[in-house]
């Protein structure tokens, strides 16, 4: 990819993010804030249009995602799941909370476990992940 089309990608993700990924964390916010599942729902709802639009940059780009977005898409993750189970254990967390929660991580487990399986097949995913040593006699053709 040319540095010209490289720019461009990554603006038009930047804008995706700002803008639907924003609105997402205010609806998923506002329903926290309301006891209302269904402003939270709206909110997860519209992270996973935001993570679509994403794939489809990736695709009109003839990319995938960049190891910056990986890392930032699942150490985000893991700080709001520990911020999850924080709360949880503290027992602040009302129903609506909970499941909530529960829906908005579901949801991100279950799109990216759909992600690698169509980007990758059920074979390369797996092998994304689990790797043999090589002193077994399992070196790489």
């Amino acid at each position: 990819m040319s540095g010209h089309a490289k720019v461009e990608r990554n603006l038009l993700v930047f804008a995706a993010w700002a803008t639907s990924g924003f609105s997402a964390l205010a609806f998923f916010l506002e329903g926290l804030a309301r006891d209302s599942y269904l402003l939270s729902l709206a909110g997860v709802a519209l992270v996973v249009v935001t993570f679509a639009i994403h794939i489809v940059i990736n695709a009109v780009s003839d990319c995938g995602f960049s190891a910056g977005e990986a890392t930032l898409g699942i150490g985000a993750f893991g700080v709001l799941a520990l911020v999850f189970i924080a709360a949880w254990l503290d027992g602040g967390l009302t129903a609506v909370d909970y499941w909530s929660g529960l829906t908005l991580f579901g949801v991100l487990v279950c799109g990216f476990l759909l992600y690698l399986s169509t980007r990758h097949g059920l074979r390369g995913a797996f092998s994304r992940f689990h790797f043999k040593p090589a002193e077994s006699g399992n070196e790489p053709r």
